[in-house]
């Protein structure tokens, strides 16, 4: 190969990559885009700095276009708590689902009194009583999207949370006669 053709080559390759509109990966390494676990573009909605206490981004979508959920919790005849969900504008992605925000699709987070409990593809879940333990306590659905993202509205996680009160005889194992 002659001296012209390489730098000619050379310089087409560096046409090409200075040329590419912005966002479209096609120069450098992964990590210089960000490394294997960067948050990639999407065209749903605007991925956030801010984060959940779990360091998840928050992902910014309109409040016409946003998931909505609320959290009813009851006590049910095996002695723990039975967990139902409501939503709209939302449906849930089964397991396996790639790792992508799709509009109004994705999981749930349960927690109890922050604490990560469940992570839920169904809007039923059955909370055991060793989790809540005797007092009042805070049980919280929050939504997010297959790529790990939290579902927002105006900066906040799309969420809902139920207080609910165990009494000693709830939590207590029964005793036999």
């Amino acid at each position: 190969m002659s001296w012209t053709s390489w730098r000619r080559r050379a310089l087409t390759l560096l046409s090409v990559c200075v040329l590419l509109p912005l966002g479209v990966q096609g120069c450098g390494t992964d990590e210089a885009r960000g490394g294997a676990g960067a948050i990639s573009p999407s065209p749903v909605g605007k991925v956030l700095d801010d984060t959940d206490e779990a360091g998840r981004h928050l992902r910014e979508v309109g409040k016409e276009d946003a998931p909505e959920v609320g959290v009813e919790v009851t006590p049910d005849a095996a002695g723990g708590w039975g967990v139902r969900l409501s939503l709209r504008h939302f449906r849930f992605s089964p397991a396996g689902a790639r790792s992508k925000a799709v509009p109004g699709s994705g999981l749930a987070s349960l927690f109890v009194d922050g604490r990560p409990v469940a992570r839920l593809r169904a809007p039923e879940y059955h909370l055991a009583p060793r989790l809540v333990p005797h007092g009042t306590h805070h049980v919280t659905a929050r939504l997010y999207a297959d790529d790990g993202t939290v579902w927002a509205v105006q900066g906040k996680p799309v969420q809902s949370t139920a207080d609910i009160t165990a009494s000693a005889a709830e939590t207590e194992p029964a005793s036999t006669p």
